[in-house]
């Protein structure tokens, strides 16, 4: 997609000068390291799709920028602490040393608290009225904490998974809060009604569960045998997990018609199931 390369381009070079001035100087290096390490920005997106899909000016991004990447850098934080011994225990991330592996444990669980902390402050201080602004703070702040993507990686680590009810709640929470954060914030900053807001939330829940289902499927032989991970796939089969990311993407499609500009917000629920990454 032309617009999501465009979108990509000056959402980085937002955030590029970002954590130059960090104190001690080399704490910048790993900051910065996790933020610019090859990812989708999917989340960040979604939240520009969505300001598109209301804003009355779609092209003044300038308001939408913050609040992207206030969700983009608690995405992040989440990756860092994820790969941690503690947690996942990844030596690699996209192709790369995880930030614990690259520098130390106490690095990275200080890089992860820095910048889950500096996505409250972007939102803090964005081009938007006071009201927006708490209400991005709000929106944001439920996604991440123990009721959303937190309570989701609770689910995940302490195991039990073993039916498909209790595998949806748990990537509702785990991937699908973020993603319905991320559309919600854009139509907050974009002067969105709470009908449309409504309609984005249900936009990212439904495009949140078939990213997941999306994921096992990509990764179906990688979780296989008894000592993977919990998985659609595993639960469900191959074609089945397929159709169900497909009537996902239905369902978020027709969420989000009704909005003035709902097209890059379409093409992004595409983009979940067609994906080879």
């Amino acid at each position: 997609m032309e617009w999501a390369a465009a979108q990509r381009a000056g959402f980085d070079a937002f955030l590029a000068e970002r954590y130059l001035d960090s104190w001690p100087e080399a704490f910048a290096e790993p900051l910065r390291y996790p933020v610019f390490g090859g990812g989708k920005r999917f989340r960040p997106l979604a939240c520009l799709a969505a300001y598109e899909a209301c804003a009355a000016d779609p092209n003044d991004v300038a308001r939408a920028l913050p609040p992207a990447a206030a969700v983009e850098l608690v995405h992040t934080y989440s990756l860092v602490h994820d790969d941690l011994p503690a947690m996942d225990d990844d030596d690699e991330r996209r192709g790369r040393p995880t930030v614990h592996v690259a520098w130390d444990e106490p690095t990275a669980i200080l890089v992860g608290d820095a910048l889950l902390t500096d996505a409250f402050a972007i939102l803090a201080d964005a081009p938007l009225p006071a009201e927006a602004r708490i209400a991005c703070v709000a929106t944001l702040a439920e996604a991440a904490g123990y009721r959303g993507m937190v309570g989701g990686q609770v689910a995940d680590i302490t195991g039990g998974v073993t039916d498909e009810a209790t595998l949806t709640r748990l990537h509702r929470l785990k991937t699908g809060a973020l993603i319905a954060a991320s559309a919600t914030l854009g139509g907050i900053a974009g002067g969105a009604s709470r009908e449309e807001q409504a309609a984005l939330r249900v936009w990212g829940q439904a495009v949140g569960l078939a990213f997941q289902l999306a994921d096992d499927r990509l990764d179906a032989d990688e979780d296989a045998g008894e000592d993977g991970p919990p998985s659609f796939v595993k639960l469900l089969g191959l074609e089945a997990s397929q159709a169900r990311a497909r009537e996902l993407v239905d369902e978020a499609i027709a969420a989000v018609a009704p909005l003035a500009r709902p097209q890059r917000l379409v093409e992004l629920a595409r983009y979940t199931i067609e994906r080879d990454v």
